[in-house]
């Protein structure tokens, strides 16, 4: 059975004081339930956020590089992720595919490496505006998860993540219908069972990650087939945040 989660992506947000207030009131409001809840802040806050968390928040990264050392100025490896207290990032974010120009052979890369290092993911796919308009989002995301991620081998495809993010609604305080996260989460979950069999497929953990917030989340998290919410801007109020993780 699929995991329930519920993860902050906090982008290029908070200064470190602010991160830590928010933090520290999650604790405080933390709801017992069976729900994983991991955050996502910048990557030089990981180290002093891993000392304050407790056993009930997970770190993760928004980006690494697949290489595990060299001469890539800027960027992280996942041996020095660990080492500071995350164990687990973000693979292919559409702002990563869009500002930075990661392909699907470059996701493939970072799939690969996390699996070869250990190191969980949350593979993000989704399409823009045009596509969906065309009536061609099911094939687009098809594409994106067979050339990034179906690769990978039953054993490593077990319990693995996917973040379903329409891009037409990231950011722009449109979001998907429940009708319309549902099909294309449900569209995933088939695709998993056709290349893989039934056990993968219902292993995997689907999220949505198109402005979900605490006034839609409860429906959203209803629709059968989606199993929590990659949440943006909705993250960085820890009293929203809060509620949306009580949706469940």
């Amino acid at each position: 059975m699929a995991q329930k989660i519920v993860a902050g992506n906090w982008k290029m947000n908070l200064k470190l004081d602010e991160a830590i207030r928010l933090v520290e009131v999650l604790k405080i409001n933390h709801i017992e339930s069976d729900v994983r809840v991991v955050l996502f802040p910048p990557s030089v806050y990981i180290d002093t956020l891993s000392h304050r968390i407790d056993d009930h928040i997970e770190l993760g990264v928004q980006n690494f590089h697949a290489e595990a050392k060299g001469a890539y100025t800027g960027e992280l490896a996942i041996n020095q992720i660990k080492s500071v207290g995350a164990n687990i990032g973000l693979i292919g974010h559409s702002e990563r595919r869009a500002y930075f120009a990661e392909t699907n052979d470059i996701l493939k890369l970072k799939v690969d490496a996390a699996v070869s290092q250990e190191f969980q993911f949350i593979f993000c796919c989704g399409e823009p505006l045009m596509i969906r308009e065309a009536g061609e989002e099911l094939d687009f995301v098809k594409m994106q998860l067979e050339e990034s991620l179906f690769h990978l081998s039953k054993d490593e495809m077990l319990d693995r993540i996917i973040a379903y993010e329409p891009v037409w609604a990231i950011g722009t305080g449109k979001t998907a219908s429940a009708e319309q996260a549902e099909s294309m989460h449900r569209a995933i979950r088939t695709w998993l069972h056709e290349k893989y069999d039934e056990e993968t497929a219902q292993s995997v953990s689907l999220l949505y990650g198109g402005s979900c917030n605490h006034e839609n989340a409860r429906e959203l998290f209803s629709c059968p087939n989606v199993d929590g919410g990659l949440i943006g801007g909705a993250s960085l109020k820890s009293e929203v945040f809060c509620e949306i993780i009580k949706s469940y």
